[in-house]
């Protein structure tokens, strides 16, 4: 036996309600109005997932030619992850900050790829703007700590990754 929609009687029929309004009438549905309590959504700000940067010495490669400007992307959770893994690292912890800064540079002078073997070849002063470079990026742009004037008392912040962002 075969039912229809038209019909209006038995126990599995259901009466619709009324619609609420012109708009609903028609089947268009409005979005629902705004909870006073909540506050306007700020501006939306880009989020700037690659920074360059420029190396103190730079990275001289086989044939002799300096790379000083690269860039670095933000890091995720794998490619923290994934370097514990690596062998050389758990042999030695001091080697996870070659092979993630080997993750994340995705730039470097005109070299075509940047990879751990590239990071464990740089000068150790490169090396050391990188690591600092990499926890500015990745803790919102900022190596900063409140500190108290010993003097006058008044408070104020200090930079404790040198200076800003891609200077040397």
């Amino acid at each position: 036996m075969r039912r229809t929609a038209t019909g209006t009687s038995g126990a599995g029929s259901a009466v619709a309600a009324p619609p609420a309004s012109p708009a609903a009438a028609a089947g268009v549905e409005l979005p629902a109005p705004a909870s006073p309590a909540a506050p306007a959504d700020p501006a939306p700000r880009d989020l700037r997932t690659e920074f360059p940067f420029q190396l103190p010495r730079g990275y001289v490669d086989e044939s002799g030619t300096v790379h000083r400007d690269g860039v670095m992307r933000l890091s995720t959770a794998r490619d923290e992850l994934v370097p514990l893994r690596d062998v050389r690292v758990q042999e030695n912890p001091a080697y996870l900050s070659v092979v993630l800064l080997g993750r994340v540079i995705t730039r470097l002078g005109t070299l075509a790829m940047v990879h751990d073997g590239i990071v464990e070849s740089m000068f150790a002063s490169d090396l050391a703007f990188l690591q600092d470079f990499y926890r500015q990026i990745n803790a919102e742009g900022h190596t900063r700590a409140a500190v108290q004037c010993p003097h006058c008392s008044e408070p104020f912040e200090v930079e404790l990754g040198g200076s800003r962002l891609g200077e040397s």
